[in-house]
């Protein structure tokens, strides 16, 4: 049979290179697979089985495959084709598992009951490896190995690809550091899941001027870097805040801060790429969510990256069928999960060029020092711009920065001024609400006067000094205040009496008019205590009328009157039917236990059990095992193992007639037996 797509010549250097990373191994019975490898090449995801059927000790001979693929109608055909194409897994929905060929209704069906797609737990059915090798035409891949794909470029200087670059860089550390001090102030609040709430994430795409991709990839890049947590806000509730890392982080220069987000994007596991998309429940992905991370994004973006550097000098991605051509050598390289892989890379592509790490398609020169773990900061410094330390004051009441500020003076700018532009030169306008901001802040008129006319290269115009003077005069004309409950009396001294008790000092009480006191003390609360005090206060109602209400009479809930469904029967015996026929199985596999316990049987180790159990997948044997569950129960079931990974066996049992999984360190003894006539 012929394995690959390739020359005698490659096929056997590949043969010796497996052999050298121990993935086979030669045995007398010539070159073997090492376990699970053949399973994956075999185009079946993680766990699969390599036989028609699990239960099966031996594999049918290629001969009978054929034949069964002969005998399926077009639909089904067309089914398994598209099975084998997106990996070799898929659910069945209502289909059954166990049908036989004449009883079957739909091509999913005609697939189960021929034994070309194999039932997994959970509703998931697999493609066996000697069907997708069938299917195939005998070979691992339809792709030719030999021929490398290329990748589609043009040309570009390299000097044009830093200061693009480099400019995308500087706006990814300025927007993160305006995210994570607008967090500082004013915290969202984290979902019970842990991720964060859409309208948040839509609210931070305003703030930031982006779109949501970005925003998610920003918020995702800070959490990677350790910058973002969550932490109980002023109400104890959970939400996300800087943390203390921050507060240095914000100290270091921009290249410093911009190297601190792109290694951490390059290293994490996170993928902010599915953010707003669906999951397969149906349920959309959140960003910051705990679940949203892959052991292979890591890989996946250093490979695309590294693809990028290989690239000649003067040359770059070509816009359009680029990127595609990108996917396609990666995909080359790393055959296996190629859809999945796939669509990493090609987020990585896009979030690289967001992030700063390439520009016009091309990897810049700082970025190539991060890929090969040296510091990219020097080469950066140099490319980005000299921060500013003052700004250029006009008469329409804006302020327009003539390039980047300084970090504490755009914070600073930031709370006494909103921005209406961005840019080259960024634009501030202030406002009434601008200044009350600062206000609110604890600044003074004084203040916000010294600080104007401190930073700008201009005169201060006299309308930014009238509209600051203006919103300090009416500042805190009214007054508001949380208060619980209020006294009010025409009797003057009667509140007087009250307000000055000795026993009334843990009431709250102040006196607002010569007739009202409020307090501090719910009404529930109030009302009882100034009784005790020897007042006899009435409550009063919202319209100022005396309100006297009757205590609440409680009831308890009459039980509803057990109602005899009409379908209760039926259920009822479809139920007896199905217990049943469980009640036989587990009988019969009982009985074949019994006949096939051994005398005495040695307790194996979880080393011993895992070596036992490899070998039962090796050879495709049924095994005997002794299981203790977690109520410390024994039991002994006939299994056929099916693949052991993680700890963990997965096994077809006799007694439930289902896959299930299995703690290895749980199993006592392993012992092999026949298999079932």
């Amino acid at each position: 049979m012929t394995l690959v797509r390739a020359a005698p010549g490659a096929t056997s250097a590949a043969l010796d290179r497996l052999l050298d990373l121990a993935l086979a191994w030669e045995s007398t019975a010539g070159v073997r697979a090492l376990t699970g490898v053949a399973e994956a090449m075999a185009g079946v995801r993680g766990g699969g089985t390599s036989g028609l059927h699990p239960r099966s000790a031996d594999a049918p001979p290629p001969g009978e495959v054929r034949r069964r693929l002969d005998e399926l109608s077009p639909a089904a055909r067309t089914l398994l084709e598209h099975v084998a194409e997106q990996g070799g897994e898929a659910t069945t929905g209502t289909s059954r598992h166990h049908v036989s060929v004449a009883d079957a209704a739909t091509p999913a069906e005609e697939l189960l009951a021929r034994r070309l797609l194999v039932p997994r737990s959970g509703g998931v059915v697999v493609l066996p490896g000697e069907v997708g090798l069938a299917l195939r035409g005998g070979t691992t891949t339809r792709e030719s190995v030999d021929e490398v794909p290329e990748v589609v470029t043009s040309e570009r200087s390299g000097d044009l690809v830093d200061r693009a670059a480099a400019g995308a860089a500087f706006e990814v550390v300025r927007r993160v550091e305006l995210l994570l001090d607008q967090w500082s102030t004013a915290p969202p609040t984290a979902l019970r899941s842990g991720g964060l709430g859409v309208r948040d994430l839509k609210a931070t795409a305003t703030l930031l001027h982006v779109d949501e991709p970005t925003a998610a990839l920003l918020v995702e890049t800070a959490y990677a870097a350790g910058l973002l947590a969550t932490a109980a806000d002023r109400d104890g509730n959970p939400a996300w805040v800087p943390t203390d890392l921050f507060d240095s982080w914000s100290a270091q220069e921009p290249a410093a801060r911009w190297a601190a987000l792109a290694r951490a994007w390059l290293d994490t596991a996170r993928l902010p790429s599915l953010v707003g998309q669906r999951d397969p429940q149906g349920k959309a992905w959140n960003a910051l969510q705990p679940e949203l991370s892959s052991g292979l994004a890591a890989e996946a973006r250093r490979m695309a990256l590294e693809v990028l550097a290989d690239l000649p000098p003067g040359t770059v991605v070509a816009s359009g069928t680029g990127p595609p051509s990108v996917v396609a050598r990666v995909a080359w390289l790393r055959p296996r999960r190629p859809r999945t892989r796939a669509d990493q890379v090609a987020a990585a592509l896009v979030e690289a060029a967001a992030l700063g790490l390439c520009g016009l398609g091309g990897l810049a020169t700082y970025a190539r020092a991060l890929l090969h773990g040296d510091d990219p900061a020097p080469s950066l410094a140099g490319l980005l711009p000299e921060p500013v330390d003052h700004v250029l004051l006009q008469a329409d009441l804006t302020a327009v920065a003539p390039g980047p500020l300084e970090s504490s003076l755009a914070r600073r700018l930031q709370l006494v001024a909103d921005v209406e532009s961005r840019g080259g030169a960024t634009v501030y306008r202030f406002t009434p609400g601008s200044v009350r901001r600062a206000l609110d802040s604890g600044w003074t008129a004084v203040e916000l006067h010294e600080f104007v006319g401190s930073v700008s290269r201009t005169p201060v115009p006299q309308p930014l000094t009238y509209l600051v003077d203006d919103t300090a005069r009416t500042y805190g004309a009214v007054r508001v205040g949380a208060v619980e409950a209020f006294l009010r009396s025409d009797d003057e001294s009667a509140l007087t009496e009250l307000e000055h008790h000795p026993k009334a000092a843990g009431l709250g009480l102040r006196r607002i008019a010569p007739t009202v006191l409020v307090s501090t003390t719910p009404l529930d609360v109030l009302l009882p205590r100034l009784r005790e005090l020897g007042g006899s206060p009435v409550v009063e109602a919202p319209d100022g009328t005396v309100h006297v209400a009757r205590p609440d009479v409680l009831r308890a809930r009459t039980p509803k009157d057990r109602r005899a469904l009409a379908g209760a029967s039926a259920r009822a015996a479809a139920h007896r039917s199905a217990a049943a026929s469980a009640v036989v199985t587990a009988i019969r596999s009982g009985d074949q236990a019994a006949q096939t316990r051994p005398a005495t049987a040695a307790t194996l180790s979880p080393s011993g059990s895992l070596a036992a159990l490899r070998e039962a997948v090796e050879t495709r044997a049924s095994v005997l095992i002794s299981y203790v569950d977690n109520h410390g129960t024994s039991t002994e079931r006939i299994v056929d193992p099916v693949s052991v990974e993680g700890g963990q066996l997965t096994a077809h049992d006799h007694r439930s007639d289902d896959v299930r999984t299995f703690a290895v360190h749980r199993i006592t003894s392993v012992k092999p037996v026949a298999a079932s006539p």
